[in-house]
């Protein structure tokens, strides 16, 4: 292990992939591949398998009294109702991030927001998975009409939502009552941007 970096130099993640020898596709999925690759790490190499994903985005919606909404849904890897924020898999090529942001609130929580920013983004599991999240802070919102709502299936359709205020969502995380990665993440990351006076926020 080499030396610590100066601390005034650990200010961002960087991109700098090593060469693949060999890459194999050992399942096609109906969303994401597994895939292994035999990567050079300059001394030596090593076979790495994970999977292939085309990444996600959810959204952090506060209505006008700080409350966030919030839907319970069934994830059946982990055998559990997980409070959640809408969100759902950048599946349509080329779209935008934000506007695949908007698409989802609309279908998950008939709602249309007036004001959007980017409030956070994050790797899922890097050492197994290319899955990469982007969260929005959605506010102005507004309810989708009715003629115009979305019909959702499958385990969407037994979604039941709640709004909650911050304060309360923030202590079920720190309490470890709420576990879903987008909901622990967006959570703090919108009480850590309300802390600064929503100063910290960048444009979607």
């Amino acid at each position: 292990m080499t030396a610590d970096p100066d601390a005034g130099a650990v200010t961002e993640d960087r991109t700098a992939p090593r060469p693949v020898v060999q890459h194999t596709v050992l399942h096609e999925g109906r969303v994401w591949d597994l895939v292994s690759d035999e990567v050079d790490l300059g001394d030596s190499r090593v076979v790495r398998e994970w999977v292939d994903h085309p990444g996600a985005v959810a959204v952090i919606a506060l209505d006008d009294e700080d409350r966030v909404l919030l839907l319970q849904q069934y994830r059946h890897p982990v055998r559990s109702e997980l409070w959640e924020p809408p969100a759902g898999l950048l599946d349509v090529e080329g779209e935008p991030h934000v506007e695949a942001a908007a698409r989802e609130l609309g279908e998950e929580a008939d709602l249309v927001a007036g004001a959007w920013w980017h409030l956070v983004d994050f790797y899922t599991t890097p050492g197994g998975s290319s899955e990469r999240i982007t969260i929005f802070l959605a506010r102005e919102l507004s309810p989708v009409p009715d003629g115009d709502r979305f019909e959702r299936t499958d385990e969407e359709a037994a979604m039941v939502p709640a709004w909650i205020p911050l304060d309360d969502a923030i202590e079920a995380v720190l309490a470890g009552r709420f576990h879903s990665p987008t909901a622990v993440t967006g959570i703090l990351a919108a009480a850590a941007a309300r802390a600064s006076g929503w100063t910290a926020l960048r444009p979607a």
